[in-house]
């Protein structure tokens, strides 16, 4: 079994566009809802997502920061599972112009038609506290 290192969850995930990311409701349920990460990948343990403030997710956010992103690989053409890794985080809002410019893809004109003007934006940074995957036969965790 070999350890994976943050380098090697960074070339996984950048494969990956969309996860789910789950938030802790008003009443404590957890809700889930996909979110792209529009390759915007060069993992510290840091994941960026855009947003709409008046969302239930920022809300929760605002609530309880904990948050935990679950990627998964879609299967190899011979049939083999592909890796999954759960991330386990801290959530921050970000309201700042300038790291919305530094975190801006193309593709994000689809969701957020004026850019970073569009009214309401937000981003939101999860900071990774423990990072889990499963590969087959070899699982383990990734220290951040």
């Amino acid at each position: 079994m070999s350890e994976m290192s943050l380098s090697d969850i960074a070339s996984k995930i950048k494969k990956i566009d969309f996860c789910m990311m789950s938030t802790k409701g008003s009443q404590g349920e957890i809700s889930n809802r996909p979110m792209s990460n529009n390759g915007d990948v060069e993992y510290d343990g840091d994941s960026w997502f855009f947003s709409y403030e008046d969302t239930r997710k920022v809300a929760d956010i605002e609530r309880d920061p904990g948050v935990t992103l679950s990627f998964t690989e879609a299967p190899s053409l011979l049939g083999k599972p592909g890796i999954f890794i759960s991330i386990e985080g801290k959530a921050t809002l970000i309201r700042d112009k300038s790291l919305f410019e530094q975190h801006w893809t193309k593709d994000l004109d689809r969701w957020f038609p004026q850019g970073i003007d569009t009214p309401g934006i937000v981003l939101m940074k999860v900071h990774a506290d423990r990072i889990a995957y499963w590969d087959g036969e070899d699982n383990g965790t990734v220290g951040v």
